[in-house]
């Protein structure tokens, strides 16, 4: 189960310090655990405990969480970037509610299927992303 000692020794081990803007980022991800976030909520949330905090920091330790594996980073409708904390390092791809936010995991990987015929292209694939988007069940409600 990840917390927040294990995520300050992630940042750590990688030789980053351990800020108090850090810990707050942390704990709003730990806040948002299953559910993606935007950087920009991330910086409102911050903000209230530490309201000096300006919002390219938050988006430079977001840069950070992502390069050390701590936070998973895709986009909605190609424009906002929204951010996830990795909470295991098993392989796992998402369906993302694009109200909210709310993520759940795909536990089967459909890169199988897709794989013979990359092998066939004169091309060398160095990682993948599969998700999925639509409204959750609380959203269509509303």
């Amino acid at each position: 189960m990840i917390n927040k000692d294990i995520l300050q020794n992630k940042l750590k081990d990688k030789g980053f310090k351990i800020t108090d803007q850090r810990l707050a980022i942390i704990d709003v991800l730990l806040e948002h655990k299953n559910h993606f976030i935007s950087a920009e909520e991330i910086y409102k949330k911050v903000s209230v405990n530490l309201p000096k905090t300006n919002f390219s920091t938050i988006y430079r330790n977001l840069e950070i969480f992502e390069e050390i594996d701590i936070i998973h980073k895709t986009t909605l409708s190609g424009i906002t970037a929204i951010y996830e904390l990795i909470c295991n390092n098993e392989h796992h791809h998402h369906i993302i509610c694009k109200n909210c936010g709310k993520t759940e995991i795909i536990d089967f990987c459909p890169f199988d299927h897709i794989k013979s015929q990359i092998n066939k292209k004169s091309f060398v694939l160095t990682g993948h992303k599969f998700e999925l988007y639509g409204y959750c069940n609380r959203c269509l409600k509303k």
